[in-house]
C-alpha cells in the first residue's frame, strides 16, 4: 500500500488498517514457522506497510498537537 493512499485515511481507519496488518504479520510468521509460507517476500512487505501506517499516525498526532515536526 502506498503512502498517498494511506494519507487519505483518517485516524480510525489507520488504526483499523494497523490492526489488520499486525494480524496478517502474525499469520505469516506462523506459516513461516510451519513451512507453509509460499512467498517469503510477503513478510517484508507487511513489515514495511506497518511502518508506513505507524509513521503516518505519528505525523497526524504531531499535526494535531500543532508542533509541525
Amino acid at each position: 500500500m502506498k503512502a498517498q493512499e494511506l494519507r487519505a485515511l483518517g485516524t480510525a481507519e489507520l488504526e483499523k488498517r494497523l490492526h489488520e496488518l499486525l494480524r496478517e504479520q502474525f499469520n505469516l510468521r506462523m506459516q513461516q514457522r510451519t513451512g507453509q509460507l509460499s512467498m517469503p517476500s510477503q513478510v517484508k512487505a507487511v513489515r514495511r506497510d506497518i511502518s508506513r501506517v505507524k509513521t503516518l499516525m505519528t505525523e497526524q498526532t504531531k499535526a494535531a498537537a500543532g508542533t509541525g515536526q
